[in-house]
């Protein structure tokens, strides 16, 4: 097993983040990549309620495809994490709504997501 050293903001040490290979088949982390800035994405278990959605969706998700992925991921867990941004402590996601509105709906307090940081000009950038 791995070790490594994991930075995590003050406002955010209330919380459990899992970094162990889950039992769906997804690989473990790489202990490779340099703890801080500059290392890449990583891949962690963020509680739902703590990653911001701040883009206004012009239609809703569809309801079959939810329903799909709740399926799946009762069965078989999350296969693929959604990508969010960190700025300054706070997450925010953009994409992976379907696989977000299955979790909230499964009741699920944590998702896995590919977490990469960015400045507040990147935020700036996708709020655009």
């Amino acid at each position: 097993m791995a070790n490594f050293v994991l930075q995590v903001p003050n406002s955010l040490r209330s919380f459990t983040i899992s970094a162990s290979a889950s039992s769906n088949g997804s690989p473990p982390l790489s202990s490779s990549g340099s703890s801080g800035g500059g290392g890449g994405p990583v891949i962690l278990e963020l509680p739902v309620d703590k990653i911001r959605r701040p883009l206004m969706r012009t239609r809703a998700n569809d309801p079959v495809k939810v329903q799909e992925l709740m399926d799946s991921i009762s069965e078989i867990g999350l296969q693929v994490p959604i990508d969010v941004l960190e700025v300054d402590g706070v997450y925010y996601g953009f994409s992976g709504c379907h696989r977000y509105e299955a979790h909230q709906r499964l009741g699920l307090p944590t998702i896995r997501c590919k977490i990469r940081r960015g400045t507040k000009e990147t935020l700036r950038h996708h709020l655009r």
